[in-house]
């Protein structure tokens, strides 16, 4: 496996920029997964990678190798598409082995790389089978398994969960997971659920209208958001924010939001004038009648062991996930304790993060 490094990558179509001036390295053995919404650049990206589009400019290495400008038949990468593109007159075996068969590779070679690759795969016992009446999630295993056979150098996978429905996702979103475990292959993986993000990827680069907004472990991308639309993005209910309208000063180490003083790690960049966003997950909020930070509950959705309660401030509604066991009646007035540690500060004009003492501002690829 390789190495894959991205320097400035551009590519304009047109007027129109869908990839604008992306940097990042996918360290040999990393998966990485490229995160965003339709339209933001992810594909575009891949495809740069895989050499079925060529960049307006910056440069694409392979392990170490300029690949910028080189035929995707000349990279030794393996795409892994939406649509499965099996072939429908051969059975398993021979959709597998075709790309060792297009290589020249002998025929004792390919049956046993084949048999290999089924096995790892755990689709042994349907390899005579026609690919045409395979279920959904064993026609992916077919399309990963043609790719894992060639032993490339890095593996470039588009959305390849897109057309399963919700029980065959998740039971590949894990398959996938234990198949890199096992073989430790360079991964770039595109998809626009974040949960199929943060359960596989060792690193996510979530992109918006073309440029990465945040680069960084599943980790430091969900607990340090670089930017309010990563901070949205991610997490299920997402990022809460408070506004308000109020200097802040290098140093400082509360904020105050209404009538409440909130105390906030301690800020370290000055920002006199605008408004800012107070940021914070909903597990990190409980319920306090002495807190002088208040609002309305509007709803709740029960999820088995807790439940979000929404509420209604005066800077807008807040979602708290708490236990399920607590009991709230529509229109209730409460208090709203915030976990200090956890807080996040947001310029509301440049949307990016305020650094501070124990919320650091997240790196970019």
């Amino acid at each position: 496996m390789a190495e894959i490094r991205i320097e400035n990558l551009r590519k304009q179509f047109g007027s129109f920029a869908a990839v604008e001036d992306s940097s990042f390295t996918v360290h040999d053995g990393e998966f990485l997964a490229l995160l965003g919404p339709s339209g933001c650049g992810k594909t575009t990206t891949l495809r740069m990678i895989a050499g079925l589009e060529l960049p307006t400019s910056g440069k694409i290495y392979l392990d170490g190798e300029d690949v910028t400008f080189n035929r995707a038949s000349a990279r030794d990468i393996a795409f892994v598409f939406q649509l499965f593109a099996l072939y429908p007159h051969m059975n398993v075996r021979r959709n597998i082995g075709f790309p060792l068969l297009s290589q020249g590779v002998p025929k004792a070679e390919t049956r046993a790389r084949v048999e290999e690759t089924a096995r790892l795969l755990q689709i042994s016992h349907i390899l005579d089978r026609s690919v045409s009446g395979l279920a959904g999630g064993d026609r992916q295993r077919v399309a990963l398994g043609r790719a894992i056979v060639r032993r490339p150098k890095c593996f470039l996978m588009d959305e390849p969960l897109g057309t399963l429905d919700a029980e065959f996702r998740e039971v590949m979103v894990h398959e996938l997971r234990e198949l890199h475990n096992r073989i430790h292959a360079t991964t770039v993986y595109v998809t626009h659920d974040q949960h199929e993000a943060m359960a596989m990827a060792d690193k996510i680069a979530v992109m918006n209208h073309g440029v990465i907004e945040q680069y960084g472990t599943p980790q430091e991308i969900y607990s340090r958001p670089a930017s309010m639309y990563v901070a949205d993005f991610i997490g299920s209910p997402p990022m809460n924010f408070l506004r308000f309208t109020s200097g802040l000063k290098n140093g400082a180490t509360a904020v105050r939001v209404g009538e409440a003083e909130i105390v906030v790690p301690e800020v370290r960049a000055d920002k006199q004038e605008g408004e800012v966003a107070l940021g914070v997950r909903p597990e990190h909020i409980r319920f306090n009648d002495a807190s002088r930070l208040r609002g309305a509950i509007y709803g709740s959705e029960y999820l088995g062991t807790n439940q979000i309660v929404s509420v209604e401030t005066m800077q807008g509604m807040v979602k708290a996930r708490v236990s399920s066991d607590q009991t709230f009646r529509i229109g209730e007035t409460v208090g709203l304790d915030l976990a200090s540690e956890k807080l996040a500060l947001f310029d509301c004009v440049s949307g990016k993060a305020i650094p501070s003492s124990l919320y650091q501002e997240a790196r970019h690829g």
